[in-house]
């Protein structure tokens, strides 16, 4: 049925799926490696999947900059899929999947260089600049912003700038952004910055811890 969609439906046909090479998870008399023993005796089905997708980088990149090179960002490797049978809660079996996720090509050095300029504090306004290399993919979404130095997800920003709308001034080596002080923290700490880029879906770019 699996298959059979993926060749109708659209938004099925990219997906990737691993060798069926565990028995069907599908359906189970509870707390048992048994199959299907009511009045209905169900066939066994493998109901419990695992597909996955990876996004071309390159074609998603905007008319205005291009992506380097033709090959995809990331690269996915089925390492194991297996169903659980010793599992009996659910008349059904769990499914895992175990990938390898390869970043590609390694980039050594930043793409985006970026520093926190003068004394930043919550009473005035402050200044970021930056600068990236001549082949970077800049976008008008791209946007840099302020971390605590201890964050975990790149959605833990104290608060941001879009780097083309809050721009105020632009040379052929660098570019400056600022940020106004109402989003500045008043409680001070340590604190760092970091570009994010839209069309690499990823941050980029991370300055030298400061004070604020």
């Amino acid at each position: 049925q699996l298959n059979m969609a993926k060749k109708k439906e659209a938004f099925l046909k990219d997906f990737r799926e691993g060798p069926l090479l565990f028995q069907p998870t599908y359906k189970f008399d509870l707390y048992s490696e048994v199959y299907d023993t009511s009045e209905k005796k169900r066939k066994p089905a493998w109901t419990d999947r695992i597909l996955w997708k990876v996004k071309n980088v390159s074609a998603a990149a905007s008319k205005e900059s291009e992506f380097p090179g033709e090959e995809n960002v990331v690269s996915v490797t089925l390492h194991n899929y297996i169903g659980h049978m010793s599992y009996g809660i659910s008349d059904h079996k769990p499914v895992t999947g175990t990938f390898k996720l390869e970043l590609k090509p390694l980039v050594s050095d930043p793409l985006v260089v970026l520093n926190a300029e003068g004394e930043w504090s919550a009473e005035h306004d402050v200044v970021i600049r930056y600068s990236a290399g001549p082949e970077f993919p800049s976008s008008a979404w791209d946007w840099i912003g302020l971390f605590q130095v201890t964050f975990r997800h790149v959605k833990d920003y104290v608060t941001y700038a879009w780097v083309e709308d809050d721009e105020i001034s632009s040379s052929r080596d660098s570019k400056q952004v600022y940020m106004s002080a109402s989003e500045i923290p008043k409680m001070g700490g340590e604190f760092l910055l970091c570009y994010y880029s839209n069309n690499l879906q990823s941050i980029v770019g991370i300055s030298e811890p400061f004070q604020v």
